[in-house]
């Protein structure tokens, strides 16, 4: 196909900067719908944006004959149901992290696109932004020697009143507490980067009350490549801040996930700040290179497989808390 045209379901905040505009901007892709279950917003949406189509109704999208892709950006207790849909259609789908509410949605997702021969993919966008595309190029050039430990934290302050009602607090809406919305992110980024986790084990946990999903959760992995790590996502600390530290047998490489700032290389008793910003629209990077795969060309590296894999590793570290989810 010449150009991708896509229809979005669910056009809320995430698709004003971070994805929307991408869907516009990547070369062979354009935006030709979008929905929102309240129609006033959907119609904002689409007017601010120049969007020729708006419904209330996520059919009317997805059944819609000039669209061509669809991108599934409401929260994650609709992924499964909604991407079904798209791909009893045969439709290409791109559907928001976390993928589903757990591995079994994740896989019943995976198969049911497998059997129409249409691709699935997931945004981790990361997977595509030029700094962890340095991290991996940096990690497999050597630079640091073979990696024989990672290390990944995030904290945030502890979400109160009315933040903690939101859906991300929610295990019915969003499958968990924040870590799967937030952990997700650098559960992926280390497949990408280290290769499949092999075993995982968790501990999650709530200490603050504040909401009844966890907030503190730690891991112990082991990669397939040999690597073991740790993990801590402790959502109720004193501060905000995120890194993974990779030690290799010859020095030591930082990045954070969230954070817009520096890759730092420490080898030879010297100090590195490599820099990588991000783009304006982080998803945009990852669109080009669903789009391209669309048209014929190149792969994405973010799949309903990928995806599905990052699911198993959040269903392990939190089943101390919720049980076989």
């Amino acid at each position: 196909m010449e150009t991708v045209r896509w229809g979005i379901v669910g056009c809320g905040d995430v698709c004003e900067v971070k994805s929307g505009p991408g869907f516009q901007k990547a070369d062979g892709s354009d935006l030709v719908a979008v929905m929102r279950r309240d129609r006033a917003k959907a119609e904002d949406f689409a007017l601010r944006h120049k969007v020729p189509r708006w419904t209330d109704q996520a059919e009317a999208v997805i059944e819609n004959p000039e669209v061509d892709a669809v991108y599934i950006a409401t929260p994650p207790s609709s992924h499964c149901e909604l991407a079904l849909k798209v791909a009893d259609k045969g439709k290409p789908c791109l559907v928001e992290k976390p993928m589903g509410m757990n591995h079994a949605e994740c896989m019943r997702m995976v198969e049911a696109f497998r059997a129409k021969d249409v691709p699935l993919f997931v945004a981790y966008y990361r997977r595509a932004l030029p700094r962890f595309l340095k991290v991996r190029e940096l990690l497999q050039a050597g630079v640091i020697g073979p990696v024989t430990s990672v290390h990944i934290v995030h904290y945030e302050p502890l979400a109160t009143g009315e933040k903690a009602k939101g859906w991300r607090y929610d295990p019915a809406i969003g499958g968990a507490g924040v870590f799967l919305d937030l952990a997700s992110h650098g559960l992926d980024i280390l497949d990408f980067l280290l290769g499949p986790i092999r075993r995982i084990e968790g501990i999650a946990v709530n200490i603050g009350g504040a909401y009844e999903a966890e907030d503190v959760t730690g891991a112990c992995v082991e990669f397939e490549s040999g690597c073991i790590g740790t993990g801590i996502w402790n959502f109720h600390a004193d501060h905000s801040g995120d890194r993974i530290v990779f030690t290799g047998s010859k020095g030591e490489l930082q990045t954070p996930v969230f954070s817009n700032t520096d890759i730092i290389l420490k080898k030879s008793g010297k100090e590195e700040a490599i820099s990588a910003p991000n783009p304006p629209h982080v998803h945009q990077p990852l669109i080009q290179t669903i789009v391209d795969q669309l048209r014929g060309s190149e792969h994405c590296d973010s799949t309903g497989e990928s995806g599905a894999r990052a699911s198993w590793a959040m269903d392990q570290c939190l089943m101390t808390y919720y049980g076989n989810r």
